[in-house]
């Protein structure tokens, strides 16, 4: 906790965050040098770190799962605003941006963090348990979102190629949206209690470790503080960029790994976040950011996309490849089956990184 007897603008959750964004407004639109760039890959990494600390905050206050939605929709909001940034005044072929950036988030959500999260409970504390209600709701939506905006735009036909025909793309938009409205709408309101974590017994821990919530002030300070480390993240790895590009060139790997490397950087502080509560052992508020943030990252991403298009030049493909259905599938049975039974063990976990593994694999050699 951050205390007023040392100059509380001096703690490093709120420097570096701050210094960060100033680097950010500074060098923005122009092409820094070498020096600068490893200056911000400090403040980069900084502001994840800060991040995380500030969600924790912000969560101890407002109480699960109100927590994880708010780290969930802050970092999908604003890569959100990335991906039309780039695609209005990206350089070359964007019109598969939208697709690969959501389908990067996806499989690292549903098997990077949900897979790291059950490994790191689950050596901790032998077995981890959830609520399948809630996870298996929350889950269902992920893949029906999934389905709909990412798989049948491979088959439709009024339109050439992976593409929605404008009445199509409409159609995905508002029920993309209102499904995951509806889904909100559940999870904080109707059965809020499927979405708090679980003990052993089957009881809800309601309370995190019985410690005192942070006041008004500090739990507003956090949450700016935390819009404007996701600011820095978002805005340094897009200034990071070309250095990334470069790695990638250099390594010999396609152009379109670079995306799968920004979504990495971009999910480093819900990664982190679901990691330390799954050591924890409240692994419910873990899955609740996995699959929160992939279901944002479709549910905000496609509404947002669609309105976009009206002034975005060029098609928009978000119909996936043939590997990548393949992928989606093999996901969904596999979390459809760890879910179901409500506990799970390290080789869920090994079972899901697997998959991770994979696509990572199939990026660099498809």
């Amino acid at each position: 906790m951050l205390t007023t007897r040392v100059r509380p603008w001096l703690h490093w959750t709120l420097s570096l965050p701050t210094v960060a964004v100033l680097l950010l407004a500074l060098t923005w639109g122009r092409d820094p040098g070498g020096v600068i760039l490893a200056i911000e890959a400090f403040f980069l990494i900084g502001s994840v770190l800060a991040a995380v600390h500030h969600a924790e905050v912000v969560a101890h206050r407002v109480g699960e799962p109100f927590g994880s939605l708010v780290l969930a929709v802050a970092v999908t909001v604003i890569e959100v605003a990335l991906i039309v940034t780039l695609m209005l005044t990206g350089k070359g072929d964007t019109s598969t941006l939208a697709r690969d950036t959501v389908f990067s988030a996806v499989m690292l959500t549903m098997n990077g963090i949900v897979g790291l999260a059950l490994l790191v409970g689950a050596r901790r504390h032998h077995q981890v348990v959830f609520n399948a209600e809630g996870t298996g709701s929350a889950l269902a939506t992920v893949i029906t979102l999934a389905g709909l905006t990412l798989v049948l735009p491979r088959f439709t036909t009024t339109e050439p190629g992976p593409e929605f025909s404008p009445a199509q793309l409409a159609f995905a938009a508002v029920t993309s949206l209102a499904l995951y409205g509806l889904f909100v709408f559940t999870q904080t309101v109707r059965h809020r209690d499927f979405f708090l974590p679980t003990r052993p017994d089957g009881g809800v821990l309601d309370a995190d470790d019985h410690a005192e919530p942070p006041s008004n002030a500090t739990a507003l300070t956090s949450l700016g503080m935390l819009l404007a480390s996701l600011v820095a993240v978002v805005g340094l790895t897009k200034l990071e960029s070309p250095v990334i590009e470069a790695g990638v060139e250099a390594l010999g790997f396609p152009p379109s790994f670079v995306g799968v490397v920004i979504a990495l950087l971009v999910l480093l502080p819900e990664s982190m976040a679901a990691v330390k509560a799954a050591g924890r052992n409240r692994v419910q508020t873990s899955l609740n950011l996995a699959y929160g943030s992939a279901m944002a990252s479709i549910g905000l991403t496609i509404p947002t996309i669609a309105v976009a298009s009206i002034w975005i030049p060029g098609p928009l493909a978000l119909g996936l490849e043939p590997v990548h259905m393949v992928l989606l599938f093999l996901s969904a049975v596999i979390a459809i089956l760890t879910v179901t039974p409500g506990r799970a063990r390290t080789l869920q976990g090994w079972v899901h990184l697997v998959l991770l593994a994979a696509f990572l694999f199939l990026s660099i050699a498809p």
